[in-house]
């Protein structure tokens, strides 16, 4: 069987969830070596994407550049002329024109729940496309519980439809043991002494001006010299996301890949008050690097973060604060740092990729 996948998220330049979740999943299929595998890419992959797929699955690459609306357009040109099997979009949206075997991965409907957080003309596209690949696809593949019951619930999906098959953790997130090495990273990124860390993408829904201003109370009430670290690229409606800089508060912008693993150990506590997830890969990296973590309880978050994470209200800045307070002034027990190592494992690539096959296959 010939299964064909749009790859063209998973080469995209400082990568974040999606992305991410793309280039592991593909790598991970192709070491299955169930199926022939035919990748279709917007621009050539860099060296590094070849030479992670080499001596895996039998694997064609194309590369079919084109200026604009290139899965509508020349990705639909390529499955009326050279259809695979099955198509498996890993990324929200399948071609106008698609083989009868289409699957996709629908991560969150966060414009649904939170329009104001979404630029008009996104949101608009969003929302016809997820609707018509809900619509048309033959299996619906969920990155949570959350997203499916909010499928179910804005679109009307068939429960049996849609699939939950959670993403996996990366073994690169672990915990660094290594003093010097986070202290060459910190010094990088500007970061002195003891430090808050959160990690996403800057626009509204990640919650940030709720945040700051919870981390102002704490640092009131206790006096503490610890900053927080908001580390992410710019996403949409950046400037309304990011809050007022006050004492205390550092943003660094994107933090590399590999960097990631080595601050979120140096932290004393990642903190994640997004208003929305579909799934909330930070939450499950942090935990798997050894620390603790304070995050909403709200859409997919607790059901991700299990009774290990410290859940908040991201509406209510005092209770935030409260438990920042808690967390400086008593810790955390070994115990639960232990535990949220240990949750962390439950979510390998691995697996995630037999049971994203399994669908491929059965459809």
């Amino acid at each position: 069987m010939l299964i064909g996948i749009d790859a063209s998220r998973a080469i995209r330049p400082q990568p974040t969830g999606t992305e991410n979740y793309s280039r592991q999943l593909i790598k991970h299929l192709a070491k299955l070596r169930r199926n022939a595998l035919c990748l279709y890419f917007n621009s050539h992959p860099p060296q590094e994407f070849y030479a992670e797929l080499l001596g895996t699955a039998s694997i064609e690459f194309k590369v079919m550049p084109f200026p604009r609306l290139w899965t509508h357009l020349r990705l639909s040109l390529e499955m009326a002329t050279n259809p695979p099997d099955v198509l498996f979009i890993p990324a929200h949206i399948i071609p106008l024109i698609h083989p009868k075997k289409s699957v996709v991965t629908i991560h969150d409907l966060g414009y649904k729940l939170y329009p104001w957080a979404h630029p008009l003309l996104d949101r608009l596209y969003l929302d016809i496309f997820t609707r018509y690949n809900a619509l048309v696809a033959s299996a619906v593949i969920a990155d949570s519980k959350s997203t499916r019951r909010d499928l179910m619930r804005f679109y009307k999906t068939p429960p049996e439809k849609v699939r939950v098959v959670y993403p996996g953790i990366s073994p690169n997130f672990r915990p660094v043991r290594d003093r010097r090495r986070i202290e060459r990273v910190k010094a990088h990124y500007g970061i002195e002494g003891d430090y808050f860390l959160f990690v996403g993408t800057v626009q509204p829904r990640k919650n940030l001006k709720r945040l700051v201003e919870a981390f102002t109370i704490f640092r009131q009430r206790t006096s503490a010299k610890v900053k927080l670290v908001i580390a992410g690229k710019r996403g949409w409606l950046y400037r309304r996301a990011l809050p007022e800089i006050k004492d205390g508060v550092l943003t660094v912008g994107y933090v590399a890949y590999e960097h990631l693993p080595v601050l979120m150990s140096g932290a004393r506590l990642f903190v994640f008050p997004s208003l929305y997830e579909g799934f909330g890969f930070p939450v499950l990296e942090a935990m798997a690097c050894g620390t603790p973590v304070l995050c909403s309880n709200t859409s997919s978050l607790p059901e991700i973060a299990g009774d290990v994470g410290i859940l908040v209200d991201p509406l209510n800045v005092e209770e935030m604060a409260a438990a920042m307070e808690r967390v400086w002034l008593e810790g955390v027990s070994e115990e639960v740092i232990e535990r949220g190592i240990e949750r962390a494992k439950h979510f390998p690539w691995e697996e995630c990729a037999r049971k994203v096959m399994r669908i491929l296959e059965e459809i």
